[in-house]
């Protein structure tokens, strides 16, 4: 098992002089950001279908122990939301685009849903049957990419397993069936702590947890305190180890413990203040120092 503690992206002008230093020329700030946190969220990828360049540019710049998380398009989660076949053509073309460039370096995909998308378990048995669970079914799914994506590349020879995590942001996915549906399809659920209206839950349905923390005191706004994060690495240490949190914040039954433990992706995205990085690094030293 592994834990891996990082930012959700990495361009923001407020973070110029705070977390990177002044003179660092911005086509450097990933390869800064990439030698400070083991795992950062490509957030480019869920507004706009990325260029093999970018893919290829991402791979080379971060440190060969690096591993990427991916944001899914937001054209599929919160525009077609997976109602047609035209679902199909318009995933084909995100793994055409040149994601598997990534390599070794590729992480788990993380598929947002928006506060007003509930829960329909026909439709979301269908999303989930439609992701690839390895390097060879998403070359065969971008195969069927259309004209769209002008420079088509997916030629990795890599067999690899892919990993895939959702986040909710409706109450009416609180319910049994919804984390069924993910331990059938081998997904994440998303851990996803925000203040807002979004439902809240724990259910471990995956041989990995995923994490992603919004702010403390406002949406993508709010460090987190001493005594916060002092849970979380906690919580995250249980998690790892294969086991969970006693208190744990659940919907359906509790996974089977796995004596291996399970990876675990956490993610800060208080970004407005330039907390995300700060935190990043407060929690890493809770989970690097001895117990």
């Amino acid at each position: 098992m592994t834990v891996r503690i990082g930012i959700s992206g990495w361009r923001y002008a407020g973070w110029r002089g705070v977390f990177y230093p002044e003179d660092l020329a911005q086509r450097r700030e990933l390869e800064y950001a990439s030698h400070q946190f083991s795992t950062i969220e490509i957030n480019g990828s869920h507004y706009a279908l990325q260029s093999i360049t970018s893919w290829r540019s991402w791979y080379d710049t971060v440190p060969d122990d690096f591993v990427f998380a991916v944001k899914g398009p937001r054209y599929l989660t919160h525009m077609l939301r997976f109602r047609d076949e035209t679902a199909v053509p318009a995933l084909a073309n995100f793994f055409a685009s040149g994601v598997l460039a990534l390599r070794r370096k590729l992480g788990p995909f993380l598929w947002q849903f928006p506060p007003n998308y509930r829960f329909d378990a026909q439709r979301f048995d269908r999303f989930l049957s439609l992701l690839p669970r390895d390097t060879a079914a998403a070359r065969a799914l971008a195969g069927q990419h259309d004209a769209r994506v002008k420079a088509p590349w997916f030629a990795t020879r890599e067999q690899r397993t892919l990993r895939h995590a959702v986040e909710v942001r409706h109450e009416s996915f609180l319910t049994p069936e919804f984390t069924a549906l993910l331990r059938r399809h081998r997904a994440a659920l998303v851990v996803s702590h925000a203040v807002a209206d979004w439902p809240y839950f724990e259910d471990v349905t995956s041989d990995f947890v995923y994490l992603r923390l919004h702010g403390a005191d406002a949406l993508y706004s709010g460090a987190y305190s001493d005594a916060a994060l002092d849970r979380w690495a906690n919580r995250i240490r249980q998690w790892a180890s294969g086991g969970e949190p006693a208190d744990a914040q659940r919907v359906g039954p509790a996974a089977a413990r796995r004596r291996s433990g399970r990876d675990v992706y956490c993610y800060f995205d208080n970004d407005k203040k330039v907390e995300a990085p700060s935190d990043a690094r407060r929690l890493l030293a809770r989970l690097s120092a001895p117990q």
